[in-house]
């Protein structure tokens, strides 16, 4: 298992659509545990496979608080088939806007449709932080960020933000 590279807001990589994974195998559940490895290094609660320059509807969820055991979750072709509930309100973050947070209203029940790493098809349904984990990050797999839940006015002024920090960035230097 490795870290990977966080992909982050403005990069166009997170505005794509990601592809269904045709099977799983022993590559899939690798890029699983690299991912939870990535996740948790961060630190988040979830993470798509597309934050790490790969296009495949994957992502992974742990829930758990720091001095709570692991509940690494693993979500593959992730569907939403059923939304309930009135709008709940989540203060959300994003690892590939690090540093800000913004209130989101989203649907409070899910039932989401996918594939476990044995390859078989489940059906789970969420509420509460889990379904607003699970919102955020199949809209990851949509090329949806959370931001685009938030007023335009603020949307613009975060998106010029990361672009001025994208810009200022000194550029990579090669060692060797």
């Amino acid at each position: 298992m490795s870290i990977r590279p966080i992909i982050l807001l403005p990069d166009p990589v997170l505005r794509q659509v990601s592809k269904p994974v045709v099977r799983v195998d022993e590559d899939v559940r690798k890029f699983a545990g690299d991912l939870f490895e990535t996740m948790y290094d961060a630190p988040g609660i979830g993470l798509a496979a597309i934050q790490v320059g790969t296009p495949r509807r994957m992502l992974v969820i742990d829930l758990a608080k720091e001095d709570e055991p692991k509940e690494p979750q693993v979500f593959i072709n992730p569907e939403i088939v059923s939304r309930a509930g009135e709008g709940s309100v989540y203060e959300e973050g994003c690892l590939s806007i690090p540093d800000y947070y913004a209130e989101v209203e989203r649907p409070k029940e899910v039932i989401v449709r996918y594939v476990d790493l044995d390859g078989k098809e489940q059906e789970i349904r969420a509420e509460g932080l889990l379904a607003v984990c699970l919102q955020h990050e199949i809209d990851h797999l949509n090329g949806v960020l959370f931001i685009d839940h938030i007023s335009r006015l603020k949307r613009d002024m975060v998106v010029r933000k990361f672009r001025k920090m994208a810009r200022d960035k000194p550029p990579a230097r090669m060692v060797g």
